[in-house]
């Protein structure tokens, strides 16, 4: 059978497996819409929560960062997985306790105020929406790939489909659909990681086989690669930072604190009956989600040594790189360059007219590298490689079999599919639960409600659609820039609503205003007004990541750290919330049924 049909096979069976989940678990009712009526098995609900949190930026995006930047890619695996153990210690359980299934309800309820309830909804809605954005542009990326169609049409398709079962299950139609998903997912990555370790270093075990020798040499894998990039002029791979070690700090902060507030992963701890169940399933969440994490610094490196392999066949043999016969000829390129070419993530580009592909860093500051460049009639870089291409092409480049490839294919989807699910549902229960139950219109009935809910959901797959056609970056950046909004506006209002009793609603008010002004203000400085090209305006900062050399996608933290501050100096110039608040907060940090204990024995 031919790869095309293969991939086809794969990719509908997953989209049948999804919609039929979907309409068997339909949600009746508003519980069940918004959280599955809370039945769910803890074990269940970890797998759901895995498939939640890994986003088409932690399958399609994340391992080709890492690929890209080398050891500074690590931030990714250290923010994310860092912010969602925060998540599950420090704010899950109380939340769950408090028992308000939104965080702009628990907002709104512990600073006693529609206002801080409503600026909550708008922090939500402006994160939520730049996260789909990035798994709106992962599914293009996959889908252009493996139905052979443009990245803008592939957009439309999984518009189409996430609307289908997200708007049909609810909560409780998305959170088995998601079961499926994750299993989808994590074969789809770690299989084509075993072959590919088994390969290059003859470990079955991905995660040994990044520390094992090379296969036939007494040379380690990640040796051999620095040995590689660096004579090409890029930068050693083991030690590479992005920017400077406060930009890689403040960062993964970023990514942390961002992950906490992230309401899509904290709706899910009501879907269980039970505070101890929430505990559980954040645990077994976080088993699931490793059993990814740790493969993917493997999946990196092992890619990125294959594509060096493919274009430069000195790789294998060990040759002289810049000997003339060691660059590939493209006349004999391998059918999967040709393919990912197509849809214009891979560029390739003859620049001295030999036939044949040199790929190399043209910008390095070495000037060995480019004597020798130079003295082999080399005239620059010839090709360029998306990073969000790595994961889908990894089996590819590895020449694995087709089923390997149409199971990458169909993970890719489930990725991306399944977070745009669940971010879907957090703008909906936003929109219907809190904006218009909870403010405009508190009579209104069910049946209205969760007609609400399903207008909001379709609004919001139109605006994520239109902005994936337009992205402002590769996939994990733009959820970069995501989670640096929730950061500087959800997290610190969470975290001060449950740990400080004394915070009152003028300061969380001012705090969040404060941390999400300050933050889109820096980052629409770098990325233009809502993301829209050409409204960049880097010369009011004074040029880009003027702030100390940081990032817009690491400027979350400092936000955070403006809203806290704000918020506190606030705090301090008015009245302090009322006795029955300061009782509830108090109430909320007690686990439930324990003694006060007692200074005698």
């Amino acid at each position: 059978m031919d790869l095309q049909t293969t991939i086809y096979i794969f990719v509908g069976l997953s989209f049948a497996l999804y919609i039929g989940i979907a309409i068997w678990a339909r949600a009746g009712s508003t519980s069940e819409f918004y959280a599955a009526g809370g039945s769910v098995h803890p074990i269940t609900n970890g797998m759901a929560t895995a498939a939640d949190w890994m986003s088409a930026a932690s399958f399609i995006s994340m391992a080709g960062l890492i690929s890209n930047m080398g050891y500074g890619g690590a931030l990714f695996l250290m923010g994310w997985t860092g912010g969602y153990v925060l998540l599950a210690m420090l704010l899950a359980p109380y939340l769950r306790k408090f028992g308000k299934f939104t965080v702009p309800q628990f907002i709104g309820d512990r600073f006693y105020s529609k206002t801080a309830s409503t600026i909550a909804v708008v922090c939500l809605l402006i994160a939520s929406l730049t996260y789909i954005i990035g798994q709106m542009t992962g599914v293009g990326v996959a889908f252009s790939r493996f139905l052979g169609v443009t990245a803008e049409t592939g957009i439309y398709v999984g518009m189409a489909i996430v609307f289908a079962y997200a708007v049909f299950g609810g909560m409780k139609g998305i959170t088995y659909t998601q079961v499926a998903q994750y299993i989808v997912l994590i074969l789809a990555f770690t299989v084509p990681a075993i072959f590919i370790s088994l390969a290059l270093t003859g470990n079955v075990l991905p995660q040994i086989g990044l520390g094992g020798n090379y296969r036939g040499t007494d040379m380690t894998l990640l040796a051999k690669l620095d040995s590689v990039v660096t004579d090409l002029g890029f930068g050693k791979y083991t030690t590479s930072v992005p920017g400077s070690k406060l930009n890689m700090f403040m960062y993964t902060l970023s990514l942390m604190i961002g992950t906490a507030g992230l309401p899509h992963v904290i709706m899910r701890f009501f879907t269980v009956p039970s505070v101890k169940d929430a505990r559980l399933s954040a645990g077994w969440a976080l088993v699931f989600i490793a059993i990814l994490y740790t493969t993917a610094p493997a999946v990196g490196a092992m890619a990125k040594l294959n594509l060096h392999a493919t274009v430069n066949t000195a790789v294998k043999a060990g040759g002289d790189l810049f000997a003339p016969e060691a660059s590939i000829q493209a006349a004999t390129q391998p059918d999967w360059m040709n393919r990912w070419e197509k849809t214009g993530l891979l560029k390739w580009e003859d620049k001295n007219g030999d036939g044949r592909i040199q790929y190399y860093n043209d910008k390095t500051k070495d000037k060995a590298v480019l004597d020798k460049a130079a003295a082999a009639g080399w005239k620059g870089n010839e090709l360029s490689v998306n990073p969000d291409i790595i994961v889908l092409a990894n089996p590819e480049i590895a020449l694995l079999p087709n089923w390997v490839i149409g199971l990458v294919a169909a993970g890719g989807l489930a990725a991306a599919l399944s977070t745009a699910a669940g971010l879907l549902m957090a703008i909906s229960s936003a929109v219907s639960h809190d904006l218009v139950k909870g403010i405009f219109k508190p009579d209104i009935s069910e049946q209205g409600e969760l007609r609400a809910g399903k207008i909001s959901m379709a609004v919001a797959v139109v605006v994520a659609g239109y902005l994936g056609l337009n992205p402002p970056g590769f996939a994990a950046g733009t959820v970069a820039l995501a989670f640096g909004i929730a950061a500087s506006s959800l997290f610190p209002a969470i975290m001060m609503g449950i740990f400080s009793k004394k915070m009152n609603k003028e300061g969380a008010i001012a705090g969040m205003i404060a941390g999400l002004a300050f933050t889109l203000f820096y980052v629409f400085a770098h990325k233009g007004i809502f993301f829209i090209k050409g409204t960049e305006y880097l010369g009011v900062i004074g040029g880009a990541n003027s702030f100390f050399g940081i990032t817009p996608e690491a400027i979350g933290a400092v936000g955070a750290m403006v809203n806290f501050v704000v918020a506190f100096l606030v705090d301090k110039v008015t009245a302090e919330p009322p006795a029955h608040i300061q009782a509830m907060v108090e109430a909320v940090r007690i686990p439930r049924g324990s003694k006060a204990v007692s200074g005698s024995h």
